[in-house]
């Protein structure tokens, strides 16, 4: 039987390689402990009124589940002051960048972002139309001007992750605003406000909430899998324009979130004390392993999310890697974001920091 050869418009294809799974990683190791600090998840795990939630809506899983998250999007059209037109929900936030992928460009349309921004950005572009544009960075964060400058009139999308994942960078409200005012018509910036809870408070971040109420052509992104702890749940959002949620809801999975995960989300908005709780614990540890790693002399970068991007040169982030890996310890190497001398380190509970911080003393030790 021959092959079955390569489908051409595949050709240039990348596909996006998750961290190392506990799982993977436990079975293969045979050590007695292992830390995870690949995938910026969170420490505490998820709210116990989203775990109640959870387990009584198993109890329904031979329903299908609500299709357009009808109550989960109430909720936060309620919680956000928008009407419920304006929120659209997704199967994580990762969901809601395909699928803007595919409702907004057309054949020779473009999506323009940061070269070593979020990967899903530039990987839903290509594999819609090959047309990704890449604006190399500036100290590892967004280049605004870079990106204005870079601009056509076939700029459709501009995807601006606000921090920026893998390199905890920012941009301020000053720089979406100036941005904002070289967008041509037609384009809308996507503001990837992922791990927003871990940066909300920093003076003159952006309030890209404010920006779509206003009737700016922004789309903001968000999502449980962070700060709410149901990344298994795979439940993410978007705040946009009645038309630009109409477009996602069109091209839409009919049941694009699980029964499960919709409840779980509903229940872990209302639980506050543990939000705040996870946001305290970031900020504690985040500030006590930067200020560690700097006392060894390694170079940390600014982060405003729930993990740090450490550079290791001149030794290879991905020997690092390797060698933390016989310590028990998996984090995430950057080559394939053009960093090949950095990691990024998830923050975890101070046990799990400790136990980071004591085997890369052995790996530079050795």
């Amino acid at each position: 039987m021959s092959a079955i050869p390569r489908p051409a418009h595949l050709e240039g294809l990348e596909r996006y390689e998750a961290g190392m799974s506990l799982d993977e990683f436990e079975r293969s190791s045979g050590l007695a402990r292992v830390y995870k600090l690949a995938s910026n998840e969170n420490p505490l795990g998820p709210s116990p009124k989203a775990l109640a939630a959870a387990a009584l809506a198993l109890q329904r899983i031979h329903l299908y589940p609500d299709g357009p998250g009808t109550k989960l999007r109430e909720a936060l059209a309620a919680r956000l002051g928008v009407s419920g037109s304006q929120v659209a929900i997704g199967n994580g936030s990762t969901d809601l960048i395909d699928l803007l992928a595919r409702s907004f460009l057309g054949p020779d349309d473009e999506g323009l972002t940061g070269s070593a921004a979020f990967a899903r950005f530039r990987q839903c572009v290509a594999a819609r139309n090959h047309h990704a544009r890449l604006v190399p960075m500036k100290d590892h964060g967004l280049d605004v001007e870079a990106l204005a400058a870079a601009i056509t009139p076939r700029t459709r999308l501009l995807f601006l992750p606000n921090p920026n994942n893998p390199t905890g960078t920012w941009n301020t409200a000053a720089e979406v605003d100036a941005l904002l005012a070289r967008l041509p018509a037609g384009a809308l910036l996507i503001l990837d406000e992922a791990y927003r809870e871990f940066a909300e408070e920093q003076p003159g971040y952006p309030d890209g909430l404010a920006l779509v109420k206003a009737g700016a052509p922004v789309v903001v992104l968000r999502t449980f899998s962070k700060a709410y702890g149901l990344a298994g749940l795979r439940v993410g959002y978007a705040i946009a324009a009645p038309e630009v949620v109409s477009a996602i809801d069109t091209v839409r999975e009919p049941f694009n979130t699980n029964l499960v995960g919709q409840a779980a989300a509903l229940a872990a908005l209302e639980d506050e004390a543990h939000l705040r709780a996870t946001i305290e614990l970031n900020r504690a540890e985040r500030t006590r392993v930067a200020a560690a790693l700097a006392a060894r002399g390694l170079r940390v970068l600014p982060s405003l999310a729930n993990f740090l991007c450490v550079e290791t040169s001149p030794r290879a982030g991905a020997d690092v890697f390797k060698a933390l890996l016989g310590h028990g310890v998996i984090v995430r190497p950057l080559g394939p974001y053009g960093m090949p001398g950095f990691l990024r380190v998830s923050i975890g509970n101070a046990d799990e920091n400790t136990a980071f911080l004591a085997a890369l003393d052995e790996v530079v030790a050795g």
